[in-house]
């Protein structure tokens, strides 16, 4: 399956960034835990270049956390500024803004000897659909400021959010770039749901991520369903329905339905902390 999506408000919304990337000092990039490398728009670097940087590894707590520790290294060791949270529970979100005046200190410092006072830290929230901006917005500010949802493009445009006198942050929504050169890279995406579910064969999609697990996870499926591995991906799909008792009319198995419920459990957490990528 070739996996690829850009909708026409994603180039809109990339012309937004670039016309705003000059009115703010930082640049705070969610990514994925499961995917760190896949989940991160290479646009982001080229338009935020010369900006200080916070990688938050969002979604942490369905990651392997041995993963997790090594991802944040290999960030932190590119300068980058580099914390795990969970948006959606609040997990480490008040460590943010000791990290936001961390990534800051020189500019707070120029501020200081200009004797420019009690001018926030502007910062732009970055990050491929579906990746839990919006979330993390509102857990950070304490209230509901950005609308939300569990699929991507709920967040259309950009919106100023000012938290405290110290801070400020502009919303901006999830854009992926017009071509993975890597179709690895659009499958990862697709298997965490950065990309719309309706332009994806599902049994396609669900058998992909059944050949990466079998391969880095094998236990997960056996696990969660009470089945042995096969060789083929396509076969122990089939298991997957049969165990999960999906069929259509009759005894014909469900291989649709089959696959909407491995997708939703990796999705969730279901299947265990799963990381995809390693540094």
């Amino acid at each position: 399956m070739n996996y690829q999506w850009y909708p026409g408000h994603m180039t809109k919304a990339k012309r937004m960034m670039q016309e705003n990337i000059k009115l703010v000092d930082l640049i705070i990039e969610l990514v994925d835990a499961r995917i760190p490398l896949s989940s991160r728009n290479p646009d982001i670097d080229r338009l935020g270049a010369n900006k200080s940087r916070i990688v938050l590894l969002n979604k942490s707590d369905l990651a392997d956390p041995a993963a997790n520790k090594r991802w944040i290294n290999y960030f932190g060791d590119r300068g980058a500024y580099v914390l795990e949270i969970n948006a959606k529970s609040g997990a480490g979100i008040k460590s943010v803004a000791g990290l936001v005046q961390e990534a800051c200190r020189e500019k707070l410092e120029r501020d200081r000897k200009r004797g420019i006072v009690n001018r926030p830290v502007r910062a732009m929230v970055v990050g491929i659909p579906n990746v839990g901006k919006s979330t993390f917005i509102n857990s950070f500010a304490g209230k509901a400021c950005a609308k939300t949802g569990n699929k991507p493009g709920v967040t259309k445009g950009k919106q100023w959010i000012r938290l405290n006198r110290a801070l400020e942050l502009l919303d901006t929504p999830g854009i992926l770039w017009p071509k993975f050169e890597d179709q690895a890279v659009g499958m990862r995406l697709a298997f965490i749901g950065s990309m719309n579910d309706e332009i994806i064969i599902l049994d396609e999609l669900a058998c992909d991520l059944i050949t990466v697990l079998m391969e880095k996870y094998p236990n997960a499926l056996c696990e969660r369903y009470g089945i042995e591995l096969r060789e083929k991906a396509v076969e122990s799909l089939a298991d997957i329905a049969e165990s999960r008792k999906c069929y259509t009319r009759g005894e014909t198995l469900d291989m649709e339905k089959a696959a909407a419920i491995i997708l939703d459990d990796f999705r969730t957490g279901r299947l265990g902390r799963i990381t995809l990528e390693e540094p």
